[in-house]
Formats: C-alpha cells, structure tokens, sequence
C-alpha cells in the first residue's frame, strides 16, 4: 500500500468501544480534541495568576500629553491613600499604624495596576480585606461593611486598569470575585449595626468592567483599522507593481515573439538562396526553424494570458512597439498640451537592442506625463546622450506655473520606470531639483546581454 493513501473507511471504527462510537457520532470531526469540562475555569485561574507586566498605553497624540494618563493615575492613588486613612480615623475611629497601611496598599494597588494589572488587582483585595478586618469591631450604625466608602470607591480605579488590557473572560472574574466575596462577608461576619454594600459594589464594578471593555475594544478596533490599512497599502503597491510588470510582459512578448518569427522565416528562405545546399544544411536550417515555431508557441502560450483585450491598448500586436525614433513625435504631443518642452541629444544616434529602445521611449512617456500632471507651466527639458556602452536619460522640469489638479489613485509611473530600468541591469534616479521642480534621469546599458555576462563573470 501506497504511504500516502487512506486507510479502507470500515477500519476507521475497529477497537473503539460503543462510547466512543457515540462521542464519534456527536463529533464528526475526530481529530478535534473536545474541551475538558472545568477547562474554562481553569484558563480564567491561570490568567488571574499572571501577574507578567503589561504596561498602561501612553496617549499617542498629542506627544506632550502621553504621560497625562499615568500623572491622573497617581493623582488618583494620592487621593484614595489619604481618603483611607481620614475615614477610618474619623468615621471608624481606628488609628495608629494599621490604616497606615491598609491606605498605602490602597494607593498602591492603584499605582501597580498601571504596569500589573492583575498584581494590582489582587493588592486591591488584600487591602479591602485588611481595612474590613480592621474596622469590623468598630462599625456602627448606617456605616458600610466590609468596604469603607472610600474604599469601594478606590477599588473602581483597580477594575477600570484591569477591564483595559485583559480578556472579556478575565473581566467579568474580576468583577466578579470581589463582588461575591463583598456578598460572602456580609452573610457569615457582617457587624450588627453594619450596612450592605453589595448592591454599590456590583452597580459600581460592573460599570467600571463595561467601561473597561469598551475602551479596550475600542482601542483594538483601531488597531485592526489601523494594521488593515498598511496592508491595505502594502497589497496595493504589490498589486501596482504586478501591474506594471504585466505591462512591460506583454511589449516584451511582441519584441521577443516579432524576433522569433523573422528567425523562423530566415531558417525556411535560406536553404533556397544556396545553390545545391547539403543535406546536412537543410536539416540544421529546419531543426533551427523548428525550434523557432517551438519557442513562439510555448511563449504566446505563457504570455499571451497577458495580452489585453483590447484593441486600442500599445501592447496589442497589431500596434508595433515605439522607439526612440519616435520620440520627436512624442514631444510634439505633450507640447501641444501646453509643456513648454526642449530636446537635447549628445553623441552619436544609432539603433539599439528592441528591449532598450522601448524601455527608454516608455521612462521618457512615463515622465513628461507626469510633468503634464502635477507640473503644469512649467519648463521641461529632455536630454538623450549615447554614449559607448550606456543610454543616459534626464527628464527635468521647472517649478509649476499653477497648481496641479488633485491626483486620484495611487500612479505607478515611477514605479515602472524602475521596474523597467532594473529588468534591463539598468539604474534611475528620480527626486524633487534644488531651485524647485523634478527630475528623473536614467542610466540603461546599450547591451544588456553583454552586462550581465559582465556581472556574472
């Protein structure tokens, strides 16, 4: 039997028992291993026993506002710690140095919450605790029991910074828990003339756990919105650049597929332009036109897909593919648009491989096009030089004359001119000039063929 394949489907149920037939046939999915019961409750223990860091955000704007949070906080802790032990002395009459400390575990339960929030929370409730211990042989009538009425206020602050940075699960715990043993204490140890506090309690945290969530919520909305927006950026500049790389597809193939087909043609006419050729020759010459059809078959196959369908598009065959030669014609175009255009070629002008040729007509198109968008009235200069190995390319334009019209959607008119200068082993440079305006200037080899050996070598 094949390592691969599936085992015969009745053997899937031999050495199961009948309960675990049944556990099969509620669950139809085997491999999915079902929650232990108690795992819930489990999970919320282990998260209320993580007591790891995790810091109050900072205000991101403005910039001299980030501590403003963290100053509130410690203003809050100040007051509760000094409201504790004024409360106790005069209202429970209980001084010395026991509500000392249960108001400096108040105000520092409030102070941990912002880097420990759930540290924080469990010194809430070791204060709560040690202020009802401590007060409970004092409580006279009308007086709250277990908490002070400074001290079940206190504790909201603690919930607020809990409810911000843990999960809904975890909220609702800690909400919870000091709510139920609020309930507990008043039902075994509540003093004679004590009054409930449970009510205050749930009304009161249950609010500050809601509140908690939603700005926890909120907070990660924005997040999200934010994190899909740079991906929606990043998608969009993949999908330009996939774009422009069809683009530059599809009027290679016509170079390459044109090639192809005058080699094809020369191997089938020249067995005829030789008296008596040899055997030999026209079996080569046929091997050569041969493979030339190959060639031009798996390449329309592979990219033709890329073609447009439309007629009017540059890449459709019927369009051959422009030049430099043309370039005069190009300019003609763009200044009757209203470009004040001048044309500077140095060296001697001559014909160059097809991929070079339409490359440097498209940075030349691509970049007065862009001087008609966002530089019109401005002056614009186009400098060609051949040199011996290279093609140098500068398109320059003045500071506008007016404003340009707004641009919508993300143009990719620089970013194909790069794709298009890199595929040739070429380099171009765009930016904004010194005096004011744009430049882009371009350095593209006359043989790209030749180059690369070079850099290979």
């Amino acid at each position: 039997m094949n390592e691969h394949s599936e085992p015969p489907a009745a053997s899937a149920g031999q050495g199961l028992g009948p309960g675990a037939v049944k556990a099969l046939a509620r669950d139809p999915q085997p491999g999915r291993v079902p929650a232990p019961r108690g795992g819930l409750l489990r999970a919320v223990g282990q998260d209320l026993l993580t007591l790891e860091r995790d810091p109050l955000p900072k205000m991101s704007r403005p910039r001299w506002l980030n501590r403003l949070p963290h100053v509130a906080v410690g203003y809050v802790a100040l007051f509760f710690g000094f409201l504790t032990t004024e409360q106790m002395g005069d209202h429970y009459h209980v001084t010395g140095g026991p509500p000392l400390v249960a108001a400096l575990l108040t105000g520092a339960s409030i102070m941990l919450a912002m880097f420990r929030p759930l540290a924080g929370w469990w010194l809430g409730l070791l204060a709560g605790g040690l202020s009802a211990w401590l007060i409970h042989a004092n409580v006279g009538a009308g007086q709250t029991w277990p908490w002070t009425g400074g001290g079940l206020i206190a504790f909201a602050p603690v919930l607020l910074l809990v409810a911000l940075r843990v999960p809904p699960r975890v909220t609702v715990a800690v909400v919870g828990v000091p709510v139920v043993l609020t309930g507990l204490a008043e039902v075994f140890w509540k003093p004679e003339h004590g009054q409930s506090s449970v009510l205050v309690a749930l009304l009161l945290y249950g609010f500050a756990g809601l509140l908690g969530y939603a700005l926890r919520a909120t907070r990660l909305a924005r997040g999200q919105l934010v994190e899909q927006e740079t991906l929606t950026e990043e998608e969009r500049a993949q999908r330009t650049l996939l774009e422009e790389r069809n683009r530059i597809a599809r009027e290679l193939h016509d170079v390459v597929a044109h090639h192809m087909s005058v080699i094809s043609i020369q191997a089938q006419v020249a067995p005829h332009l030789v008296d008596n050729p040899s055997e030999e020759l026209k079996e080569n010459l046929a091997g050569i036109r041969e493979n030339a059809l190959d060639a031009l078959t798996e390449l329309r196959r592979v990219l033709g897909v890329l073609r447009s369908e439309q007629p009017d598009d540059p890449a459709n065959p019927h369009h051959p593919q422009p030049t430099l030669a043309e370039l005069d014609g190009l300019v003609d175009n763009v200044r009757s648009a209203g470009l004040a255009i001048t044309t500077e070629i140095a060296g001697i002008r001559r014909p160059l491989a097809p991929g070079v040729e339409l490359t440097a007509y498209r940075i030349v198109q691509e970049a007065l096009s862009n001087c008609l968008r966002h530089a019109p009235g401005s002056r614009v200069e186009v400098g060609i030089a051949y040199g011996p190995r290279e093609l140098h390319l500068c398109i320059a334009n003045s500071a506008p004359t007016r404003s340009a019209a707004p641009s919508h959607g993300t143009g990719h008119g620089l970013l194909g001119m790069r794709e298009r200068a890199g595929m040739l082993g070429g380099e171009l440079a765009a930016g904004p000039r010194p005096g004011g305006g744009y430049e882009v200037s371009a350095v593209l080899p006359m043989d790209p063929g030749t180059k690369k050996s070079e850099e290979e070598a």
